[in-house]
């Protein structure tokens, strides 16, 4: 991991895709979406949980994860992806950016039924809610994706990143915790 490592968490359809792309674009690094990698390298999410089991999707998520934190870049993770204690300690030297969204705006974002744990406004309520703390702490930088255009949040991310130290720059110049 690199001092130049973004990455997006939150819950699922809050922007993080659409979010990275643009930012990594407007800082110009590379992106990757790691559920676009699983998906690429092992089909469908619905299909791998219906399939193999959520078990299986979230061994191959993690490794997805592992290698993208690995390098420079603007990463947005799967909405599960920090349940993993490693994924949280490798998140530990990247910026993290937490995109959140209110439940009224999230209602066509999740219709369709592509994502295999939300499947309906409630389910997706009751997920949020039981990651919201652990999102909250892991999160250096927090964008409500609710109402404003994705280009004006993501230009706030990038602003905030350029002016910002890395972690590891963080860590040399403020002292012991």
């Amino acid at each position: 991991m690199t001092q130049d490592t973004i990455a997006l968490i939150g819950p699922p359809a809050a922007g993080k895709s659409r979010v990275g792309k643009r930012v990594a674009k407007l800082l110009d690094l590379p992106y990757v979406d790691t559920d676009a990698v699983v998906v690429a390298g092992h089909g469908p999410i619905a299909q791998i949980f219906a399939e193999h089991g959520e078990p299986h999707f979230r061994a191959l998520e993690r490794e997805a994860v592992a290698e993208a934190l690995r390098h420079p870049g603007v990463v947005s993770l799967g909405g599960g992806a920090v349940l993993d204690r490693d994924t949280q300690a490798d998140l530990g030297a990247a910026r993290v950016v937490l995109l959140t969204v209110r439940p009224e705006a999230i209602a066509k974002r999740i219709a369709g039924g592509k994502r295999p744990l939300i499947t309906d406004l409630e389910s997706w309520k009751r997920l949020v809610a039981s990651r919201s703390e652990l999102y909250a702490s892991l999160a250096d930088y927090t964008a409500d994706t609710s109402s404003r255009p994705i280009e004006t949040i993501a230009d706030e991310i990038a602003r905030w990143v350029q002016s910002t130290p890395a972690r590891d720059d963080r860590a040399q110049t403020e002292g012991p915790a």
